[in-house]
């Protein structure tokens, strides 16, 4: 099928300006329209000015976690997902058992290790306590960002290893014939083709990365879920704080979604 047979069946697919209209779509919007006027109205947000700075810093310590997170996860996944294609039968096996156990174990349990496990045994070594590292290893933040980033690693790093073995290797021997070396062709070639592939399935990692954050609030970093915990602590107010972190990351989510989106319109899909 050729693509503007194909571009044109996507056409016809979208949804027009009359579907919007239909009954049913009719209904649940009303329905949507009467239950956002209830919140707003019958609930209490008084509250929200009062703790307005620390809700705006949580969500930007969430953000930080998530784009730290995230980048260094991928980089590590790189790697992990090519050497299970191309790398000797021992690093192969590494790899793989470390994309086993941790996606095989629940990530709180995993942070919960680093923090209250090995960090709970860098006190006990008087070299530790008196270097430079110190300062930052008896923070709760690293062992959240080491352990979100080994999650990250792990998941993409299978979505790789599928998207490595995935590109043609057409592609590749042409690149070779070319006279391009190992480096430039996976530079040039096998690396962005892999990426295009992954990129579908990185945007859904990335939103279930965004969802992984609040976990690190149960070893006292400060993100906008304990924030909001807080607020219900303070007020004793239950459903309001909640239904405002999660309309929180339906914005958050949404901007990734439509982000990744334009990043894939982006990049010509023929011969994918």
């Amino acid at each position: 099928m050729s693509d503007p047979t194909v571009a044109a069946m996507a056409l016809t697919e979208l949804p027009t300006r009359q579907s919007f209209f239909k009954p049913h779509r009719i209904v649940l919007m009303a329905i949507a329209a009467v239950l956002v006027f209830c919140i707003v109205w019958f609930m209490r947000w008084d509250w929200v000015p009062k703790y307005s700075g620390r809700l705006v810093h949580g969500v930007g310590v969430t953000l930080m976690l998530l784009f730290v997170t995230s980048i260094f996860g991928f980089l590590l996944a790189v790697p992990i997902g090519l050497v299970q294609v191309t790398g000797p039968w021992p690093l192969k096996m590494l790899a793989k058992g470390f994309c086993t156990i941790v996606r095989g174990t629940p990530l709180l349990l995993q942070l919960w290790l680093l923090y209250y496990g090995l960090g709970s045994l860098f006190p006990q070594f008087p070299e530790i306590r008196n270097s430079f590292l110190w300062p930052y290893l008896r923070e709760a933040w690293p062992y959240g960002v080491a352990a979100l980033t080994i999650s990250f690693a792990a998941y993409e790093g299978e979505v790789m290893r599928g998207a490595f073995a995935g590109v043609p290797p057409g592609e590749l021997e042409a690149a070779r014939a070319y006279g391009m070396s190992p480096f430039t062709v996976f530079r040039r070639i096998w690396l962005p083709r892999a990426i295009h592939r992954a990129l579908p399935t990185l945007n859904g990692e990335t939103v279930l990365q965004l969802k992984a954050t609040p976990l690190v609030a149960t070893i006292t970093v400060i993100d906008v879920y304990a924030v909001v915990s807080k607020v219900r602590q303070e007020t004793y107010i239950t459903y309001e704080p909640l239904l405002l972190l999660a309309l929180i990351y339906l914005c958050l989510t949404a901007l990734l979604v439509v982000g990744f989106r334009y990043f894939e319109s982006r990049i010509p899909t023929r011969g994918a």
